[in-house]
């Protein structure tokens, strides 16, 4: 074969294999999840209380019950497909998924392979401690000691605003952060709101909030330039905020209402 007919070869080749990931990738519209009966949702199920797996090896917890509330709304049935956080995005782009409701953080860098709908939950990081400790601005910190799982989001946060004779205390995990507050160790902690939920349920009226350092909101996610799918999520996203749905799915499972920043926000 001639050296021109292989790179034509070639250029044929890249171009069949171009179009079909364009194909791969194409838009979802809610007709075609009408006709095919189910919509399959991805998930991820390892992070309590989002997503998890009930005692009946179900899929199960705030994702869940936003993902069946979808499915309604659509008319069909939830196939809900466990997803992890690094196949997530791949498993959607690959069409093994319709949409994402899978606690995926809205963010630039995502946004240049999904598209976003409006934000139904959201993470805050935070410094919680007991109630008697006075604590209502970073200065407050002075020479209290905290704990943090080290290198987490919540280190770096509580490291940024920390005077320098606060003590910053790394533990391995979350739970021995917790640990250490429960017993006394130390007289606060940096962490979410979902540990702190978590605390709330464990410890009821010991503890509370004392600063909010960061928070993040969270997407439902569909294939890029499914516009009428999105249009359609974000209208039942308005929905279940307006008539309260999606306030009672989160005191259900973080045992507090809606935080106002995924609340407001538009």
């Amino acid at each position: 074969m001639s050296i021109s007919r292989r790179m034509a070869m070639a250029l044929i080749g890249a171009g069949l294999m171009a179009g079909a990931i364009a194909s791969t990738a194409a838009a979802q519209t809610v007709e075609d999840i009408k006709a095919a009966g189910t919509v399959k949702i991805g998930m991820l199920v390892d992070f309590p209380p989002f997503g998890i797996m009930n005692q009946n090896n179900q899929p199960d917890g705030y994702d869940a019950d936003v993902a069946k509330l979808l499915a309604k709304e659509l008319g069909v049935e939830a196939t809900i497909v466990p997803v992890t956080g690094p196949n997530r995005i791949p498993y959607l782009q690959s069409n093994q998924v319709d949409v994402l409701v899978a606690s995926l953080g809205i963010t630039e860098e995502r946004a240049k392979n999904v598209d976003f709908s409006k934000p139904y939950a959201g993470i805050s990081i935070g410094v919680f401690g007991a109630e008697d400790v006075a604590v209502s601005k970073p200065e407050d910190l002075s020479g209290k000691t905290i704990g943090v799982a080290r290198a987490s989001t919540q280190d770096t946060a509580v490291t940024e605003i920390a005077p320098s004779d606060a003590t910053i205390q790394r533990f391995d995990d979350d739970a021995s952060a917790v640990q250490a507050l429960l017993s006394g160790q130390v007289e606060l902690i940096g962490v979410s709101n979902v540990v702190a939920a978590q605390i709330e349920q464990a410890a009821p009226g010991r503890f509370n909030q004392k600063l909010q350092l960061s928070q993040q909101v969270q997407g439902i996610a569909v294939r890029k330039g499914s516009t009428e799918l999105l249009n359609f999520i974000n209208q039942f996203i308005d929905k279940v905020k307006a008539d309260g749905e999606l306030n009672a799915i989160h005191e259900k499972w973080l045992g507090s209402p809606l935080p106002d920043f995924v609340a407001e926000a538009k």
